[in-house]
């Protein structure tokens, strides 16, 4: 069964591609090859680089993460408001699925490396879609222009194969999940699942099981995930960016996510909407 897509804002940049998780098949697309800013949605990147050291012993789950004052933000997540930021490696990996925890995020990018951590989406054979940099408090003309891009494609291809086990390993691709599993932001295309935010862990609202990233600024929404239920499962990527255009369009773009969420609601249950 095809998933319909609602009607799209024409005055914004779209990249969407939504699979059958289970065999890869397309059901449905729209300018999947366009590539788009995705604001947090390049962590998953990092997550996987941490989730394969632990895996192999490179890393100490339990190291206490050093955050180097150049790197210091704010913003998103927890961290940052915390008054013990000497978290362990685990728990900052954590805090980025829940939380896409920018604190965090730079503690372990630093910790890992930028340019490894950058190789890690050419590695996957993804040529359109990275982490691109260190989260920033400004990015002036100077610094990379984006801490990450992606198009609809890669990135729905991405989660599939998270879901299959197939990223590196499929310990690796577990722990992943284990951490996106923590997710607390379903505005986008999950605001339609109707799961509760702070607890879908395991199966919840109709049996559904959500592991899913999102990136938000003022002129991007993104959403990338894997979504299984009792009649079937999908591997989607949605993402908008009206950085050209002359108005805030979060409303149409989130009506329109919330819609794609409906779709992928009633394919994988099963069910009418309801």
């Amino acid at each position: 069964m095809a998933v319909v897509l609602p009607e799209l804002d024409a005055r914004v940049r779209w990249s969407i591609r939504v699979l059958d998780a289970r065999d890869g098949s397309v059901l449905a697309s729209h300018t999947p090859d366009v590539v788009c800013e995705t604001a947090s949605i390049g962590k998953v990147f990092l997550l996987i680089e941490v989730a394969r050291r632990l895996e192999a012993g490179e890393l100490d789950a339990d190291r206490r993460i050093e955050i180097p004052d150049e790197h210091r933000v704010a913003d998103s997540g927890l961290l940052y408001r915390m008054r013990d930021q000497r978290v362990t490696v685990a728990d900052a990996a954590l805090l980025v699925g829940a939380v896409s925890d920018n604190l965090a995020t730079n503690a372990l990018l630093w910790l890992c490396g930028l340019d490894t951590v950058r190789a890690v989406a050419p590695s996957l054979g993804f040529a359109d879609t990275s982490l691109h940099d260190f989260i920033r408090n400004e990015r002036t003309p100077d610094l990379p222009w984006t801490p990450s891009y992606g198009t609809g494609a890669e990135l729905a291809e991405l989660m599939r194969r998270l879901g299959a086990g197939e990223v590196v390993s499929a310990p690796v691709s577990a722990r992943v999940l284990e951490w996106l599993a923590a997710d607390t932001d379903t505005s986008m295309v999950a605001d339609a699942l109707l799961l509760d935010p702070l607890a879908h862990v395991e199966p919840e609202y109709q049996d559904m099981v959500l592991r899913h990233k999102t990136g938000s600024t003022s002129v991007i929404r993104a959403d990338i995930g894997h979504l299984a239920g009792p009649a079937g499962s999908v591997a989607y990527a949605v993402a908008a960016n009206w950085k050209d255009a002359d108005r805030d369009l979060r409303a149409p773009v989130h009506d329109a996510m919330r819609a794609i969420g409906e779709q992928l609601r009633a394919h994988v249950t099963g069910m009418a909407r309801g």
